[in-house]
Formats: structure tokens, sequence, C-alpha cells
């Protein structure tokens, strides 16, 4: 019984002056909005992230589920110059990359290489981190000391699976041997990996979403083979996002970008591009293998309002622009390229530090055969 009511009945057995009368008047009571807030569980990754894959994606991804917040540093060109050799990519290039992955709450620029308890002790105090995360592969510093010694030692760091058959190693060797074609060489085939990337229908329902097409979305769709996605990407899919509410991207198959572009392209498999392209904070959603060609079939099943193509120049297929139909019926916008990153001014990056590169590529695939060699099962967050 509650109090008020005992009271009331206590005084009518007494015979009071409010005897009968019961207080029925609610009593406050302690709800879920008077509970002390629960601070979000804040974790940190960095890394160089240089030509940004998928496999980085991942493991941005799996970071997040460590948390609730997920704050990333990225290391600057001068640490990465003295410590690996020549990044592909600049440091600004690099910061967008990461900034633009969806699962990402915050960037932390200018970052050492060397991760060292000085600096470990600014993130837990400056920052508020909670829990340092690296993958399973080992991370050593220059004197073979373990570089996440300390978060490990005070039990404030958590492992990730590394995502298997891809690198920053694999992919410079693959634009190495591209850049190396163009400049009229022979080069032998590619020979077998450590590991192949295995794509399962799990992976590609982690980094997609099971929200649809809203049936009232202003629908846009962009489409082209998005290579060795980069800034010139991620600023065309930014823009497209402004032209209405949701992003549609077609990658397009293999087989269409090699007979675009020739027999070395396209650098990643049609799965892999749709991947990081699927990572992307502007992207909702993605049509793997897509045809070069806007088709009527496909205006009509996602409700498409406006079409942009990945290039400014014409892009025909026997003799047909590939976007004639979105023209005819007034759905296709040209968008300015503001940033010329091809696949092939990629390659050019690298071949303009070609023996850097190749130097620093020998020793990695060394390390990489190590920890294949040495591999252990590690559940995936």
């Amino acid at each position: 019984v509650g109090y008020g009511v005992a009271r009331a009945r206590r005084r009518a057995r007494a015979g009071g002056d409010d005897a009968g009368d019961v207080d029925d008047a609610p009593r406050a009571t302690k709800t879920d909005d008077d509970a002390p807030k629960k601070r979000p569980i804040v974790v940190y990754m960095d890394g160089c992230f240089d030509t940004m894959h998928y496999g980085h994606a991942n493991a941005l991804r799996q970071a997040r589920a460590c948390g609730d917040k997920l704050l990333v540093g990225v290391v600057n060109d001068a640490e990465i110059r003295r410590c690996k050799g020549p990044p592909v990519c600049d440091e600004r290039e690099r910061v967008e990359a990461v900034e633009a992955c969806k699962w990402v709450d915050g960037v932390i620029t200018d970052v050492p290489y060397e991760v060292t308890d000085a600096f470990t002790d600014e993130l837990f105090a400056k920052h508020e981190v909670d829990y340092v995360i690296h993958g399973d592969d080992p991370c050593l510093l220059p004197d073979g000391s373990d570089a996440y010694a300390y978060p490990k030692r005070i039990g404030r760091y958590k492992e990730i699976k590394r995502t298997e058959g891809v690198s920053t190693t694999d992919i410079v060797g693959r634009l190495l041997r591209m850049g190396a074609r163009a400049a009229g060489e022979a080069v032998k085939e590619e020979e077998a990996k450590e590991a192949t990337f295995c794509t399962t229908s799990a992976r590609i329902a982690q980094f997609g979403t099971n929200a649809g097409v809203p049936t009232d979305a202003k629908v846009v769709y962009v489409h082209g083979a998005f290579d060795v996605f980069n800034r010139g990407h991620i600023d065309l899919l930014r823009q497209a996002k402004t032209r209405g509410d949701f992003v549609l991207v077609g990658v397009h198959a293999d087989a269409e970008v090699r007979a675009r572009r020739g027999a070395e392209h396209p650098v990643l498999n049609e799965k892999e591009r749709a991947l990081s392209v699927l990572a992307c904070r502007y992207a909702d959603e993605v049509v793997i293998g897509a045809p070069a060609m806007i088709t009527n079939d496909l205006l009509t099943t996602f409700n498409v309002k406006v079409v942009i193509a990945e290039d400014d120049e014409p892009y025909a297929v026997g003799g047909v622009d590939v976007n004639a139909l979105a023209v005819e019926r007034g759905l296709y916008e040209r968008v300015p390229r503001r940033h010329d990153c091809s696949v092939l001014g990629v390659a050019k990056r690298i071949m303009e530090n070609r023996a850097e590169f190749e130097a620093r590529n020998a020793r990695k695939t060394k390390s990489e055969s190590a920890y294949y060699a040495e591999k252990k099962h590690v559940a995936e967050s």
C-alpha cells in the first residue's frame, strides 16, 4: 500500500479530521531519464590507410563494433617516409578517405607511426579513449618490441581480425605491374598469393544495408568502374548525395571495364570495388556488376530520378552513348570532376618511386608470408 493511502487509513481509524479521505495523489518516482547517463565507449585505431581499400574499411567496421564511438588516427607523411618509404597518397587524400568511411566518428591527424606510452596516455586523457584497437597481425617497433605492449599490459587493448587476401602491399604490387606494362615492359604473371579474398554473402551484408530504396526517395544513380577507390570517387558520390535522398551506385562488371580500358583493367575485381563503395558514407546501395548502358529496366526498377556518370568524357558502347536514355528523359546531370585520380595516375605515382616501392614490397611480402604461416583463427567482430 502506498504511503499516502496508508496514512489516510490510519487517520480514518483514529477518527482524524480527514477521516474517510484517501490521498490518491501520484507520487514522484524515478524514471530512466533520471538515471545517470552512460558514457559512450570510445575506441581508437590508427594506421597509414594508404590507397585505402576494403580491407581497411573492414578493420574500421570491426573496430567500431568494439565500442560506441570510433576515433581514427592517420599517420602523417613524414612519419611514413621515415618508417616505411614514400606513401602513394598524401596525408590530405588519406584523411579524406578515412573521413568518408561510414564507421568512423572522428579523425585525429598527424599522429606518430610509433605508438609510444606517452601518446597512448594522451589518447586516454585528451580524447577519452577507452580501448586501443589493432589487427591480429603483429606490429613491431624498430627495436623489435610490441607497439601495443602498454595498452595490452593495462587491459585497454582489443584485437580484431585482419581481412584475408588484401593489403596495400598487394594493391601496390598490382599497380607496379600495370605501370610496367604501360611502359612496354614484359611483366611476369602475378605469383600465387598466400591468401585470396573470399567474398561471402555475410561480408556483403556487413558492408551493406538492410533497408531497400524508400518509395518516396529521390534516387540518384551513379555508375562507373570505381577502381582503386580514391578522393575523386568520394567527391563524385558526395556531389551525388546533394542531388537527392538516396545514392545508388552501379559498379561496372569486370568485363565492361576491361572492354573499355584494356586488358590490364580493372586492378580490383567487381566485388572488391563494390565493397569499397559500400563503405563510403555517401553511397546508400550498390548494384554489383552493373551494365554500362543505362536501360529502361534499370531506371524503372530503382525509380531513378537523376543519373550521373563517373567520367565527363563520352562513353559509348557499340557507338551509342551509355547515358543516352537518361539524357533523352531529362534525367542526366553533368558533374564536374574536381580531382583527377585515375588508376593510371595512381600507377604513375608508384612508378615515379619504383625502386623504393619494389624494395618495400619485397620486405612486406616476406613479413606477410610469415604472418600467414603462423596465422591462427580469430573470430571477427
